[in-house]
């Protein structure tokens, strides 16, 4: 049930039954038409545009078109009232019956809030896709945690969502990678490990060179780098997989396919993608003139394979093979997306951090070209993360060797304070995540709130349950902070598809915190109007009629704390 939906259809057909008499010309379009709550709930409980977005295609006044609406909408029983507000706007007002109605409908229907706007479109979102050469960091943190609420979120909206994880392993990285786990390898026999410049020094190594010396001794001590190079580096990858994958489910993300960069080396598939380009008439041999500003490392004065990505949108063309005749970084990029486009999903999004802002335009170049514009690629950045403790900067252990890691966070707060507060800003916006502040017990802490909103609803329902009373009929409601809470419920279902559209998860957090808010306020109004309370002492009547309000709210809470990947509380500690 979405009842903004439900009043937008009667809108819809009152606008028909206009054009039918003539009030209205035909071949009016009404997919601007919308139903939305009012922006001062003073005036009404919806509100819609629709006299306002027809007027001038009409050729009308916006103020007779909204008279002659209202006239039409007061025959429905669902709507007490429609006042027509400044040059045309339409505020509405519902019957009271119409709350309580919803309030029967959240606690009857399975999956209140869910959508088919995804109508089952396949939908790849690849987030994290850190280098296996070290845990994840803070930085990861919130790429794990938004790209993982965003799937969850498609997924409620009724998308077919595949989660993917690019393991960047086909770079000069690894090399990086194995050399420093050789190091780590001969420490573990005995030796001094000779940590240069450029290699990676955090102690995490360590268990992976004991591990490589338990499985072959003495091996390769003291042999050249061509002996043990390409070995130690697929053994160290795999170890870097499998703590990563260890970071990831403490943090609850689990992915449906990781997908090698390796993979696509000596199989074909880059010459088979960049194939698909030139036989577009997209690769071409040419030379780019000097960049202003910092100097790209794929930059050549001198003749190389370009892809025309100016013709998909980009500002520059960009080189795909190097005057070598070696492939450039974004040659592999676009094999791996045209891979996905050849798996058959109907939309891509990319979850990227701040520092990748560059890739976006040449990115979304090649994956319309390889697409002919039909797969469409959403690139998100995720912003950096500052911490603190207090208000001041803080500073962690850093067994990484120089930066805090996923596992740090998560051990310090918990997962799910983590993901809430990963989600309290949007992921283009920086984010401040102070160690103290996360857990306090304040309104100013969301993610404390909601999940109080929640333990307060469940010590409800087991009081009720030991005075041997189940939720029961919800009469209609009377005071103002329950319809206040009603009305923020009857916004779910519109959130979830608003959220969905605009790949916001955000924006689920904000509503959930809303929600408790109106919530706690309606709590709070009941010590000074015992009427109000949810527990009617010795009225058990009473009390059946009063608790289902109060499990609405948890079920709600309870849905966007899942698509969050968060616990909902059902007492607090």
């Amino acid at each position: 049930m979405n009842l903004f939906f439900d009043i937008r259809t009667a809108v819809i057909a009152a606008l028909d039954e206009m054009v039918a008499e003539g009030a209205l010309p035909e071949g009016l379009g009404f997919e601007a038409v919308a139903v939305e709550p009012p922006r001062d709930a003073g005036h009404g409980d919806m509100a819609t545009n629709a006299a306002m977005v027809l007027a001038k295609p009409a050729g009308l006044k916006p103020r007779d078109i909204a008279e002659a609406l209202a006239a039409k909408l007061a025959a429905d029983s669902r709507i007490a009232s429609a006042e027509v507000a400044g040059p045309g706007f339409l505020n509405l007002r519902l019957d009271p019956s119409v709350w309580a109605a919803l309030v029967e409908t959240i606690l009857t229907i399975e999956g209140y809030g869910r959508s088919t706007l995804g109508q089952g479109q396949k939908v790849n979102v690849e987030y994290v896709s850190a280098n296996p050469t070290g845990p994840l960091h803070v930085g990861h943190t919130r790429g794990a945690v938004f790209g993982d609420a965003l799937a969850s979120l498609l997924e409620y909206a009724g998308h077919d969502v595949t989660r993917e994880y690019y393991i960047n392993d086909g770079g000069a990285q690894v090399d990086v990678l194995a050399r420093s786990a050789y190091e780590r390898y001969r420490e573990a026999l005995g030796h001094m490990p000779v940590i240069e410049e450029g290699l990676y020094p955090g102690d995490y190594l360590v268990p992976v060179g004991e591990a490589l010396a338990q499985e072959v001794g003495e091996k390769w001590l003291d042999q050249p780098e061509a002996v043990w190079l390409a070995e130690v580096r697929e053994f160290a990858v795999e170890k870097m997989m499998a703590m990563i994958k260890e970071d990831l489910a403490a943090l609850g993300v689990k992915m449906d396919v990781f997908y090698s960069e390796k993979s696509l080396y000596g199989t074909g598939l880059i010459e088979a993608a960049i194939e698909a380009l030139r036989a577009k008439g997209l690769i071409y041999k040419g030379v780019l003139d000097a960049p202003k500003g910092k100097m790209p490392e794929d930059w050549e004065p001198r003749e190389q394979t370009l892809f025309r990505s100016t013709a998909h949108g980009d500002d520059v063309d960009r080189p795909i093979m190097k005057s070598d005749g070696s492939w450039t970084y974004f040659a592999p990029d676009i094999a791996y997306h045209y891979d996905k486009v050849s798996r058959g999903f109907d939309a891509l999004i990319d979850v990227f951090g701040a520092d990748h802002g560059g890739y976006v335009k040449r990115m979304k170049a090649a994956v319309s070209a390889l697409s002919d514009g039909r797969v469409p690629l959403d690139i998100k950045l995720t912003q950096l993360v500052k911490l603190y403790r207090n208000g001041e900067p803080f500073k962690m252990s850093k067994r990484a060797g120089n930066f805090v890691t996923l596992r740090d966070v998560v051990e310090a707060v918990g997962k799910d304070v983590t993901r809430f507060h990963m989600l309290t800003r949007k992921n283009d916006a920086p984010l401040d995540f102070d160690f103290a502040r996360v857990l306090e017990q304040s309104r100013d802490n969301p993610v404390f709130y909601v999940q109080y909103a929640n333990a307060r609803v469940h010590s409800v329902l087991r009081k009720a349950a030991g005075l041997g009373v189940s939720p029961g009929i919800v009469p209609a409601l009377e005071d103002g902070a329950e319809f206040a809470v009603a009305k923020k419920l009857a916004e779910w279902p519109r959130l979830v598809e608003i959220a969905a559209r605009g790949h916001e998860p955000h924006r689920i957090a904000f509503y959930l915190y809303e929600l408790a808010s109106e919530f706690h306020t309606l709590w709070n109004r009941g010590n000074d109007t015992p009427a109000l309370r949810f527990i009617q002492e010795g009225d058990s009547d009473a009390t059946s009629a009063k608790i289902p309000l109060a499990k609405a709210v948890s079920i709600v809470i309870s849905a966007g704390l899942a698509i969050l990947g968060v616990t909902p509380a059902e007492e607090m500690r």
